[in-house]
């Protein structure tokens, strides 16, 4: 068997546009033939992938699956180009199936290398699907919270099939009194987080991200500048509008959707008297489709979408 150098990889890398480790999977798989490697990747369909990995992937799915004992909960959000593939079964098949594979291991790399119930690993799953169906597509982000006494629950906003929706919020209840009570709070929470007008920042004040406060104190202290108003007035200004804002995007601390009067944190305080125990957020997380990703169409959009139809 041909000696598989660094520099032969490269060669592979270069001409296919395909990873280090698949190329160097290919030539091994083919005597080092740089000509044959080409046809195996191809034939793989991971080169046909490669030459889309850099088109805009902002559509798609967000997935979330509760574990079987109601104390581990995960979002991934798997994307694609158009919006007309996540109505496709084989990409919401994947999607739930990925979500089941975060269950297990945590952070998107891990999840790529793990593999599904058919044997496959998740990274072979998105490649085989952007050779089949034509588009770019990419595990994006995975986040998972558990608890070890109370129960995480999951609501997905804008479902488009059974586990899988545009947005998705889980919400982890730490506590040891009545788990049916804790998941039905926690998913009245999760509704709560996917449906204010103002998606929390945070949890608590404390674990807001000092950098967006300070970004927050800049554009109040510049705009009651503006106004005219002494320096020392638009400091003492500032303080009252900081805590206000915090109010705002500080979870605990925002008007319960369901009930404007409460609190999510007396929300919480009247859970703990139902559930019989103390009760507390351990965290939450939502996931928007697609949320910060730039959205571009390439020159060749329009050709392929309509090459597509007409393979259909």
């Amino acid at each position: 068997m041909a000696e598989i150098t660094a520099a032969l990889v490269k060669d592979l890398r270069e001409k296919s546009g395909v990873g280090m480790m698949d190329c160097k999977k290919a030539l091994q798989e083919n005597n080092g033939d740089i000509a044959a490697s080409m046809d195996w990747l191809r034939a793989k369909g991971l080169s046909k992938a490669a030459k889309k990995s850099d088109r805009a992937a902002a559509e798609g799915l967000v997935a979330g699956k509760i574990s079987d004992d109601g104390k581990t909960g995960v979002l991934i959000e798997l994307n694609a180009e158009t919006d007309f593939v996540s109505k496709n079964d084989t990409f919401q098949a994947a999607a739930r199936e990925i979500a089941n594979v975060a269950l297990t291991v945590e952070g998107v790399d891990a999840i790529s290398a793990a593999k599904t119930a058919s044997g496959e690993t998740v990274g072979d799953v998105v490649v085989n699907m952007i050779a089949t169906i034509g588009e770019n597509m990419r595990l994006r982000r995975s986040a998972r919270l558990t608890v070890g006494q109370g129960a995480v629950s999951l609501y997905l906003h804008n479902a488009q099939g059974d586990g899988v929706g545009r947005l998705g919020v889980i919400v982890a209840l730490e506590g040891a009194g009545d788990q049916a009570v804790l998941k039905d709070v926690g998913r009245k929470i999760a509704l709560h987080v996917a449906g204010t007008p103002m998606p929390p920042l945070a949890l608590s004040t404390d674990d807001l991200d000092p950098a967006a406060v300070e970004k927050e104190k800049k554009f109040l202290t510049d705009q009651a500048l503006e106004s005219g108003k002494p320096i020392g007035v638009v400091e003492k200004m500032i303080e009252g509008r900081i805590r206000k804002w915090q109010e705002e995007v500080v979870l605990l601390k925002q008007p319960f959707v369901m009930n404007p009067d409460q609190t999510i944190e007396a929300l919480i305080a009247e859970t703990a008297k139902t559930s019989g125990a103390p009760v507390v957020v351990k965290g939450f997380v939502r996931f928007a489709l697609g949320e910060g990703v730039e959205k571009s169409e390439g020159p060749d959009f329009a050709a392929e979408v309509a090459a597509m139809s007409g393979q259909s």
